[in-house]
């Protein structure tokens, strides 16, 4: 087996322990043993424990983002564009490796910001995923034309973020679509100025 192919196995396991049965709990010697390689092997290919969690959220936010960028491309106009992060979490989920909600979410609640966040390549990597999110959605937003831009994000980023913590729960049922439905209204409520 090559290289490649021994990362890959390792970047899988630990992106299936990590993010199903939780950061903390997973240790390397469980990594190691789901990727099926030596420990020894594990550390050449994956580094600490620290490098291998961000080698899979940074795989993870790469394949995110090509998603995003796809989705962004088959909309048919800049209000489309704005909503295609909700068109991008469907084709998404369902091409990425299964995991018990979102990845970037489930790191930060394992760890929390502290004064030395800023060390830490996992919160990194956790921030660049909301800048981008945030980023995005304000710049189609203005190409949209959508008066106070900044605050429409904000709104649509929560919605997002609503639409993930329900994917953990279960409930309610079809959250991507509804949180779409409830990000369309806001947009065309700023668009139209009604309350």
């Amino acid at each position: 087996m090559d290289a490649d192919m021994v990362k890959a196995r390792i970047l899988d396991a630990a992106e299936s322990l990590f993010f199903n049965q939780g950061i903390a709990v997973s240790g390397m010697d469980d990594v190691a043993r789901a990727a099926e390689v030596a420990i020894a092997t594990l550390y050449k290919y994956g580094g600490s424990k620290d490098e291998l969690l961000s080698a899979v959220l940074r795989r993870r936010l790469d394949l995110w983002v090509e998603h995003w960028d796809a989705a962004r491309a088959r909309a048919d106009g800049p209000v489309d564009r704005g909503l295609a992060v909700f068109d991008a979490l469907e084709t998404f989920r369902a091409a990425a490796a299964p995991t018990q909600w979102c990845c970037f979410l489930a790191t930060a609640s394992e760890r929390p910001a502290t004064t030395a966040a800023e060390q830490d390549p996992a919160l990194t990597l956790t921030r660049q995923d909301s800048r981008v999110l945030g980023r995005r959605l304000r710049a189609d937003l203005e190409a949209a034309d959508v008066p106070d831009p900044a605050a429409v994000a904000a709104d649509l980023v929560l919605i997002y973020n609503g639409v993930l913590a329900s994917l953990l729960r279960g409930s309610p049922e079809a959250p991507v679509r509804r949180a779409r439905a409830l990000a369309e209204a806001r947009i065309r409520t700023a668009l139209t100025g009604a309350p």
